[in-house]
C-alpha cells in the first residue's frame, strides 16, 4: 500500500482508467498513510476521508459500466488543497484565528477546474497565517515539520503541501507563491514546486484580480507529475483578466528535449546574496550535470538591481490591500509579522508606490535582456537549510543580519519581480549528520513555462535525487 502511495499520478491515473487499480483501493492506501505520517508532521490538517472514499466508490461504479466516458484526467487522484483556497463547505482557515471557524459558500477556480478534471478533495494543507512568512506554523493548527528532520521546519507557505507530497500522502498538491512560497517548501522537502509564468493559472476569487506578484502553481514528487498536473490548472479565465488565451493541454506533452548546445547561466548567488557554504557545495557538484546534458554552462548573474525594493513595497500594497479591513477588528488576533506588512503598506505614499512599479518595469527588461543570450539561469533556491522549527524566521546569514522577516528568501522574491517561470527541483543532500534537502532554481524565459520543465525533467532523470524518500515515510 505505502509503494501505492508513491507511484506516479499519471500512472496512477492510467491505472485507475484502465481498472487494473480502483479509485477505491488507491484511495485506501492514501488514507491509511495519513494516519500512520501525518501525526508526526502536521501536513493535512483538514482530513476528510470518508467524503473522499465515498467519492471513489462512486467513481468505481461508474467505471464499471460499458461505455464509460467524460472522465478527467484526474478521475480518481486525491488533493488536498492548501488552507488558503477556498472549498465550499470545507472549512478554510487561512492559518488564522480570525477565520478558524470559516466555511466558504464557494470554490476557488483552480478547485473547480481539478474537480471537474475528477480530483477528489482528501482534505486541506497547512500553511502560515495568510501565507506570510516562509515558515509554516499558525495559532490554529501549529507547526508542519521536516520529514527529512523533525526539529527542523518545512518552509513555507504552501509548507504542508510539500510535506504531504514528500511522505506519500498525496500525488500531487497546489500551491501559491508570491516570494517563494512553492519554490522554497519544495527545496526544503526534496520535492518540486514550479512558479509559473502570472497569468498562467487563474486566481479567483482575488481580493485584486489584476495581481501579477502572487501566483497559484503545481507541486508534486516528479516534474512529469507537475506538468500533468499543470496541464489541468492553467489556461484563460474570464474572472481573472490576466489569464493569457494559452489551453493547459499544452504542458502534456512529452518533457523530452536535447538540450545539447543550450547556453544556461550559472549564478552561485545571484549577484553577491550571502547563501549558506552547504548550499553551494552541493549545488556546484551539479554543474557537471548540465555539461553532461550538452549544456553550454556560463557564469553569469542579471542585474537585477531594485528588484528588493520592488518586492517590499509591493508586497506590503498587497496585505494592506487585503488585509487593513481585518486589523482594525482583529489586531490582537493577528501576529506580529503580518500586522508589521500590513502598516508598512498603509505608511506608503502614491511616489513610493509609483517607483516601485517603475522599478518593476526595469527589472523585467533587465533579465528578459539577460535571457537573449541565456535560455535558463540557474541558482540556489534558498539561501539557508531547513532550520529550527521553533525559530519564526531567519534573522542573519553568514553573520549579516537581516533587516526584515522575508530578507532570508531575496533568492526567490528577486525572481518573483521580473514575472519569468522558475522551478525548484531537488538536487542533493548536505552532508551532515542528519542530511537536508537542496534544490534548484532553474528560471526560464517569459512565457517559457515548458521549457523551464523539460529543462527540470532532464536533471531530474540524470540524478534521480528526488527518488530518496524521508525514512518515516518509507
Amino acid at each position: 500500500m505505502s509503494e501505492l502511495c508513491f507511484t506516479g499520478a499519471r500512472r496512477l491515473a492510467r491505472l485507475i482508467r484502465s481498472r487494473k487499480l480502483s479509485a477505491a483501493e488507491l484511495m485506501r492506501a492514501y488514507i491509511a498513510q495519513i494516519e500512520r505520517v501525518n501525526p508526526q508532521v502536521n501536513a493535512i490538517v483538514t482530513f476528510l476521508p470518508e467524503q473522499a472514499l465515498a467519492q471513489a466508490k462512486g467513481l468505481d461504479r461508474r467505471l464499471a459500466r460499458p461505455r464509460t466516458s467524460n472522465l478527467g484526467p484526474l478521475a480518481g487522484l486525491p488533493i488536498a488543497y492548501k488552507d488558503l483556497v477556498l472549498t465550499k463547505g470545507i472549512r478554510t482557515t487561512k492559518g488564522s484565528p480570525i477565520y478558524a471557524d470559516f466555511v466558504p459558500g464557494q470554490d476557488s477556480a483552480i478547485v473547480e477546474r481539478l474537480g471537474a478534471a475528477g480530483a477528489i478533495t482528501l482534505g486541506k494543507t497547512n500553511t502560515p497565517e495568510f501565507g506570510a512568512g516562509s515558515q509554516t506554523f499558525n495559532a490554529v493548527f501549529g507547526a508542519t515539520r521536516n520529514p527529512y528532520d523533525l526539529t527542523k521546519t518545512c518552509g513555507g507557505s504552501s509548507g504542508g503541501a510539500a510535506v504531504a507530497l514528500a511522505c506519500g500522502m498525496l500525488p500531487f498538491a497546489d500551491g501559491s507563491d508570491l516570494g517563494g512560497s512553492l519554490r522554497n517548501p519544495a527545496n526544503f522537502c526534496n520535492v518540486v514546486g514550479f512558479r509559473p509564468t502570472p497569468g498562467r493559472v487563474p486566481a479567483y476569487p482575488s481580493e485584486d484580480a489584476w495581481d501579477t506578484m502572487s501566483v497559484i502553481g503545481p507541486m508534486a514528487r516528479s516534474v512529469e507529475d507537475t506538468a500533468f498536473l499543470l496541464a489541468v490548472m492553467a489556461g484563460p479565465d474570464p474572472r481573472a483578466p490576466v489569464t493569457f488565451d494559452q489551453p493547459g493541454r499544452l504542458f502534456a506533452r512529452s518533457l523530452k528535449r536535447d538540450f545539447r548546445k543550450v547556453r544556461v547561466a550559472w549564478s552561485p548567488d545571484l549577484g553577491g546574496l550571502p547563501i549558506d557554504a552547504r548550499i553551494g557545495r552541493v549545488l556546484a557538484a551539479q554543474r557537471k550535470t548540465f555539461e553532461a546534458l550538452g549544456c553550454i554552462v556560463e557564469e553569469a548573474t542579471p542585474d537585477l538591481e531594485g528588484a528588493d525594493e520592488v518586492f517590499h513595497v509591493l508586497r506590503a500594497v498587497a496585505f494592506a490591500a487585503r488585509y487593513a479591513p481585518l486589523l482594525e477588528k482583529h489586531r490582537h488576533r493577528m501576529k506580529d509579522t503580518v500586522i508589521w506588512n500590513i502598516e508598512q503598506g498603509l505608511q506608503l505614499d502614491a511616489g513610493r508606490i509609483a517607483r516601485a512599479h517603475a522599478l518593476r518595469s526595469k527589472v523585467y527588461q533587465s533579465l528578459r535582456t539577460f535571457m537573449q543570450r541565456y535560455e535558463f539561469l540557474l541558482t540556489p533556491v534558498s539561501q539557508v537549510l531547513p532550520f529550527a522549527v521553533e525559530q519564526p524566521y531567519v534573522t542573519e546569514i553568514n553573520g549579516e543580519k537581516l533587516a526584515t522577516y522575508i530578507d532570508w528568501m531575496k533568492s526567490c522574491s528577486r525572481i518573483t519581480t521580473a514575472s519569468h517561470p522558475a522551478i525548484s527541483v531537488p538536487a542533493g543532500f548536505t552532508n551532515d549528520v542528519s542530511p537536508l534537502p537542496v534544490g534548484l532554481q532553474i528560471v526560464g524565459r517569459y512565457r517559457e513555462d515548458f521549457g523551464v520543465l523539460q529543462l527540470a525533467h532532464a536533471f531530474e532523470r540524470a540524478t534521480r535525487i528526488a527518488q530518496r524518500r524521508p525514512p518515516i515515510a518509507a
